[in-house]
């Protein structure tokens, strides 16, 4: 068995990386070569437990997603994530569980809702490769990215609840609300607490290796403890990482420049496996269709795969609707708040707007039209962007994974030959989606000419106020420290210090020149500043545009992709003052 986990997670290394360097699809790449590799009749059938596939995979994969996702574009989205994360699965569900009650009915209505669940949540991994590659809107990606980051706890739920059902257990409707909401907060409230404590020693530890190294472990730490105590572990991951990433630029610099390639070899890795052994599962599912009434079975997988295909557009559009309507509804009781609120701001009725203005005075934010109708209004998605967000309904590994654990999770009480069938469904939905939907996904795209060039344009004005903006931030910094140095060092250290500043100030556009003016000052003024003086010069201007950016971030005047990519550049700035430096000493030693 472990040699042949090393043998396909080689293989799909060598196949992922073959399909990215030739710009394609790795997850359908994959799948579809462990596909082919599957009917070599020497080939054996690799079999996982679904619950280790679970634990094992889901931890690294939602914490390295939800790091990477905008808190701020999160929170706006919200409305759309919930809608898609909570209500199309729900929907789904039932829908689903309909149709295969209608045609097994068998199964029974509870077995049937089971077999809905598991195909409830879209795995958007392969939809966020094809959207990044073809540079789908930020918008669009925020929704796809936040649906997959809470559908599965929605599934994982309700998967619980059906299943505890088949295994003879007395659940009403309200037994499983209340599982819900516990899974919910507790999961949320264990997964904010775990990224607490790892922000802390973030913060406080500088070696990059330990911080880097314990980042990796906790995601599985917080998931086991919070489905230990009855809580949704895939909340309490997403939690955690959506935290630590919007903290991450409080952190030091190198623990940012060594997270995301370490991220993305993890991602990279355990995506490869997952997705192989996906394909790997062929043969399995042809024998027990040969073995267990092929004809109702492959029925039923088809009319479940076509329920699959329709809800999400049909939902999407509807609940896309809804969502404009009660917004609208806001908007009107936010204008009479405000019109009660200018001819009295004591009126009962203006309460909601002294809410508001206290709650942003508090982080500094002024209380205008644009602050109240940005956190008021969920992004916009055209009618193209809709139809992008219902064609990327992928399946992937926690479909399989779920169905793969049917026999621990109903204890034994389901009969094979249904566990075995719905093993079937579900994964005929995985493999067909990822074809079909994953395959013609960017065709789809390029045809409704969905792209982000006004983001793009918006983009660049943002960096150009931005860089603005810094160059005041930055001159105010030296026009501080510039009456520290003359009263230190003298008109020597003045005239190093003036060289400095200038560099400093062009170092936007040639990143390389503060390394250059670190070198020939050093040593400039017999009795004056220090390389190091220098150094601690030039980090401190580096810290100052840092400030700013995290300033206007929060002040809602900067995006917060737009401001890592800005911070990103920044710590490069600082590790070419570092490498100079350690050169530096290493020549004179």
């Amino acid at each position: 068995m472990d040699a042949e986990v090393f043998y396909v997670l080689v293989g799909a290394l060598a196949v992922g990386a073959l399909a990215r360097w030739r710009g394609w699809p790795a997850p359908l790449v994959i799948t579809v070569a462990a596909i082919l590799v599957s009917l070599i009749p020497a080939i054996p059938t690799l079999d996982i437990d679904g619950h280790l596939l679970l634990n094992l995979t889901l931890p690294p994969l939602l914490y390295s997603a939800a790091l990477e996702v905008s808190f701020v574009g999160f929170a706006r989205s919200l409305p759309h994530i919930r809608r898609l994360g909570m209500g199309l699965v729900l929907v789904t569900t039932l829908v689903v569980g309909l149709v295969a009650w209608w045609i097994m009915p068998e199964l029974g209505f509870a077995g049937a809702l089971l077999l809905g669940a598991i195909v409830g949540p879209p795995d958007a991994v392969s939809a966020a490769a094809v959207g990044r590659k073809l540079g789908l809107p930020r918008r669009v990606m925020t929704v796809l990215s936040g649906e997959s980051l809470i559908n599965d706890a929605t599934s994982l739920t309700l998967v619980r609840v059906f299943a505890a059902i088949v295994a003879g257990a007395t659940v009403t409707v309200w037994d499983g609300l209340w599982a819900f909401a516990v899974a919910v907060v507790l999961g949320v409230a264990i997964g904010l607490v775990f990224g607490i404590v790892l922000h802390q020693l973030r913060v406080r530890l500088d070696d990059p290796v330990v911080v880097g190294t314990a980042g990796l472990v906790v995601p599985f730490g917080a998931y086991a403890i919070a489905e230990h105590l009855g809580g949704s572990g895939v909340l309490a991951v997403v939690a955690m990482g959506l935290y630590v990433g919007f903290h991450a630029p409080r952190t030091d610099y190198t623990t940012r420049l060594q997270e995301r390639p370490l991220w993305q070899s993890a991602d990279f890795l355990l995506e490869s496996f997952v997705f192989a052994y996906i394909g790997l599962q062929f043969p399995r599912v042809l024998s027990e269709l040969g073995a267990r009434g092929a004809g109702v079975t492959i029925a039923l997988a088809l009319a479940v795969f076509a329920v699959v295909l329709a809800v999400r557009p049909v939902f999407v559009y509807a609940s896309y609707a809804w969502g404009r309507m009660w917004q609208r509804i806001r908007i009107m009781r936010w204008k009479h708040a405000q019109e009660a609120f200018r001819r009295n701001p004591d009126d009962p009725r203006a309460a909601i707007i002294r809410k508001r203005r206290d709650k942003l005075a508090a982080r500094g934010i002024e209380l205008n039209e644009r602050n109240l109708r940005q956190r008021i209004l969920e992004p916009a998605l055209s009618v193209q962007e809709r139809a992008v967000v219902s064609w990327a309904g992928m399946r992937g590994v926690v479909t399989l994974a779920m169905a793969a654990a049917l026999p621990d999770l109903t204890g034994d009480a389901m009969p094979e030959s249904h566990v075995q069938k719905l093993v079937v469904v579900a994964f005929v939905v995985t493999v067909g989606t990822l074809l079909l939907q994953g395959l013609t996904l960017a065709p789809l795209i390029r045809a409704l000419g969905v792209g982000a060039d006004e983001e793009h344009r918006q983009d660049a004005a943002q960096v150009r106020a931005i860089q603005a903006r810094s160059q005041e931030v930055g001159k105010a910094y030296l026009r501080a420290r510039r009456s520290e140095w003359k009263e230190r060092f003298g008109p020597g250290g003045a005239e190093v210090f003036d060289r400095m500043a200038q560099s400093l100030l062009k170092v936007e556009r040639d990143t390389d020149r503060a390394g250059q003016v670190l070198e020939t000052a050093d040593g400039a003024a017999p009795v004056g500043p220090t390389y190091e003086d220098l150094v601690a010069l030039s980090k401190g201007w580096l810290e100052a545009r840092r400030a700013m950016l995290l300033e206007e971030r929060d002040r809602g005047n900067l995006g917060e992709e737009v401001m890592r990519e800005l911070m990103t550049a920044i710590d490069a700035e600082e590790l070419a003052i570092d490498t100079r430096g350690a050169v530096r000493d290493f020549a004179r030693d």
